[in-house]
């Protein structure tokens, strides 16, 4: 059985009419594949489904792997990192200045994801977009242009690693929790007041002044907001557009996506308005709390997450990362374990 499928694998898209033709011809899993990890799993040595969630992992990793047997020799974290114009309205508590000092931080090995991706044996890469520059503000004009957008999406399209067996993705960005929780409000048809939390620390009022924002970029944008790669565009950032750009080239060299917590799942909800059927490749690492927004997010993308009751709310694929030792637990689990027949164990009568 091939490892992988004779489709040709496609370049970054050019324009927005590519991206969106790109959209919407997206190869599936191996279903065949899919069935014969579960024919193996009803033969190792352990009660029917006693692994749960595991036993799950398993075929949706070698689904879209296209291997019978999955592999995780190459883990790549990828960290995206954008500033927004939108900081000129105080919606976060944290300078813009961060941004730029964080990437920093990742790239000297000083912050928790570094940590995270040594022990959980990924290789981590650092792509800062568009030097940094903010995107306009939202409440004025569109975030991008459609180069901009289509540059970042570009950017994080080549970022994803030909040999890859498994993609997980992050973001930094002070604000970029204003331009996630816009995406939201605009792709699900409700207001600012849904969707803003508190962020990275702000108090209610801050909350408040957030949410006002959010309706006035709403308002400014609403002839527009029947099209998600258009909301994408207006109402985004370059790191969620690279993010988005790097879900889609995941999808097409048949690797499979694990997105960090709400910014991430909100820079890929508008592929699944578009197709319904496009973030099938990718799991939900976490959500801090059963009634946060990222479990909102969650239950609307009908996504589950890997990890519970952590109340991980940092970012920068912290959360991605911390799954893959659950990951590689449930790959071993499947291709390690003897079969009755191997062991001389009893089946059940």
């Amino acid at each position: 059985m091939p490892s992988f499928s004779s489709r040709p694998q496609p370049g970054p898209p050019s324009s927005l009419p590519a991206l969106r033709a790109l959209c919407m011809d997206l190869p599936p899993a191996n279903t065949q594949v899919q069935h014969t990890i579960a024919q193996r799993e009803a033969e190792l040595t352990k009660p029917p489904g006693s692994l749960g969630q595991l036993e799950e992992m398993t075929r949706w990793l070698g689904g879209w792997q296209h291997r019978a047997m999955p592999r995780l020799d190459h883990v790549h974290v990828l960290i995206f990192a954008g500033n927004h114009g939108v900081m000129a309205h105080h919606v976060s508590p944290w300078p813009v200045e961060v941004t730029a000092q964080m990437v920093q931080n990742f790239e000297h090995g000083g912050a928790a994801i570094n940590q995270i991706a040594r022990v959980a044996q990924a290789q981590l890469a650092v792509v800062p977009l568009h030097n940094l520059t903010p995107t306009n503000d939202f409440t004025q004009a569109p975030a991008m242009t459609e180069q901009a957008f289509m540059e970042a999406v570009q950017a994080g399209f080549n970022a994803v690693p030909h040999t890859c067996d498994l993609l997980c993705l992050g973001e930094m960005g002070i604000g970029n929790t204003t331009a996630a929780s816009a995406l939201c409000a605009a792709l699900t048809r409700q207001h600012g007041a849904d969707w803003a939390g508190q962020g990275t620390g702000l108090d209610m009022d801050g909350t408040k002044h957030k949410a006002t924002i959010i309706d006035t970029a709403l308002a400014h944008h609403r002839t527009h907001l029947d099209d998600p790669l258009e909301v994408a565009r207006r109402l985004g950032g370059y790191e969620l557009a690279a993010t988005l750009g790097a879900t889609l080239a995941a999808r097409h060299r048949h690797i499979p996506v694990i997105l960090d917590g709400f910014v991430c799942t909100a820079a890929v909800a508008p592929l699944a308005h578009l197709n319904a059927s496009a973030l099938d490749h990718t799991a939900l690492s976490h959500y801090p709390t059963e009634t946060g927004h990222t479990a909102r997010l969650a239950q609307h993308l009908r996504m589950k997450p890997i990890l519970s009751g952590l109340g991980l709310r940092l970012g920068e694929a912290s959360g991605a990362a911390l799954a893959i030792p659950i990951l590689r637990a449930a790959v071993a689990c499947h291709t390690g374990m003897a079969t009755f027949a191997q062991a001389a164990v009893s089946e059940q009568i």
